[in-house]
């Protein structure tokens, strides 16, 4: 399996609007309700706002497998030394591939030519899939947040973070 990991571009909108509101709907099920996750997904992923935030630098990396989006990864400098993870989803066809391994050592190494020397991820309660995934590569449980959505429900984030190098 050939994965190239390169910066996207806005022909790569509406894969990374796909991969992304089918991650963040999976990591929430179960947990808030469909009405939220309608409103989150039209907010942050529909293809237009995908394109801005592409064109802003929100998205750093994408996987291609056979020129096909399989994974995205977003996350910037947060601070003179701090940087943080905002998005990292693989497709559910090629998960547990190394695929968001791979996209997090480029953003990681990035980060690191930054100056970046800790790096921050806020990860949903309960999701089974990031949190072994970010334990596994050295970051260390630190705070919960809660905050009110729109539908008055609690989401709850885990806040993670690392030295790096590590």
């Amino acid at each position: 399996m050939d994965i190239v990991i390169e910066k996207p571009n806005i022909n790569h909108a509406g894969a990374i609007a796909t991969i992304c509101s089918t991650g963040w709907k999976q990591t929430v099920e179960g947990i808030l309700s469909d009405e939220y996750q309608l409103i989150n997904v039209a907010y942050w992923y529909n293809e237009e706002r995908v394109k801005s935030d592409i064109e802003a630098g929100a998205y750093s990396y994408i996987a291609l497998m056979d020129s096909q989006v399989v994974g995205v990864i977003g996350g910037g400098k947060t601070g003179t030394n701090t940087g943080e993870i905002f998005v990292l989803y693989v497709d559910d066809q090629v998960k547990y591939n190394g695929i968001g391994k791979k996209l997090l050592e480029t953003l990681t190494q990035e980060q690191i030519e930054e100056g970046i020397s800790e790096q921050w991820v806020s990860v949903q309660e309960g999701n089974y899939r990031g949190i072994p995934f970010y334990e596994a590569r050295g970051f260390t449980y630190k705070e919960k947040r809660i905050q009110e959505t729109e539908t008055g429900e609690q989401q709850v984030s885990l806040r993670y973070s690392r030295e790096i190098p590590f």
